[in-house]
């Protein structure tokens, strides 16, 4: 089994259940020893999960007072990556939802241990059955908008499974956007200032019509 020592995996989370906690064993299980939970303002009610992942080995939570958005949960944990973590090459964001499938985000990490020289998507198959209407049509505004503005044409903006090089967080850190959207000005900032941005293809899973997701499709692609 690999060891991904050198990667800090970063899950933000809203108000999570028992999937966050399946999610954060299931990258122990394939060899992650440095996992960031931001609890993004979640309900008291939801502490004990919290306690459960920062019990578990190699595992942080940190901690928003209130909801900030999960742009600027991100943020929070790159400035935590910077600095307390000094001696990893990168981060995986991923999602607490169980929709990305461990062996994927190991797939993302041991690609940028490979090359660190871009940003990389995990892009899902929006053609595929079974996949909710409103994220094939989120995914279809930002990928038109983002084509029309960039001239770049990717499979899959909304994704929130990325690989990126330390070297790109500090600027990422200065791009706009608190919610769902700075996701999309990731890429608008990496295409401005000439960071590539490659894809590799990943499961595509959506759990009870994705229920569990706080984005909203319409609002968050077009802000």
């Amino acid at each position: 089994m690999p060891v991904f020592d050198k990667i800090a995996i970063v899950i933000p989370s809203l108000n999570p259940d028992d999937k966050l906690l399946k999610v954060v064993n299931g990258l122990i299980s394939c060899g992650f020893l440095n996992l960031i939970v931001v609890n993004d303002g979640s309900g008291p009610d939801k502490a004990s999960y919290f306690e459960r992942v920062a019990a578990l080995p190699g595992c942080t939570v940190l901690t928003h007072a209130v909801n900030r958005g999960k742009g600027r949960a991100l943020k929070t944990a790159f400035s935590y990556i910077l600095e307390h973590r000094p001696d990893c090459i990168g981060a995986v964001t991923a999602d607490g939802d169980d929709q990305h499938h461990p062996d994927d985000v190991a797939a993302l990490a041991a690609a940028l241990i490979e090359d660190d020289s871009a940003l990389i998507l995990g892009a899902r198959d929006f053609s595929q059955p079974g996949v909710p209407a409103r994220s094939r049509f989120g995914n279809r505004i930002t990928a038109l908008v983002f084509g029309l503005l960039c001239r770049q044409k990717f499979s899959d903006t909304q994704t929130g499974l990325r690989a990126i090089p330390r070297k790109m967080l500090p600027g990422l850190l200065t791009v706009t956007g608190e919610r769902f959207d700075f996701e999309t000005n990731m890429l608008l900032f990496l295409y401005k200032n000439r960071m590539p941005v490659r894809e590799i293809s990943i499961q595509t899973i959506y759990l009870e019509e994705n229920a569990s997701s706080h984005f909203h499709a319409v609002f968050d692609s077009l802000s």
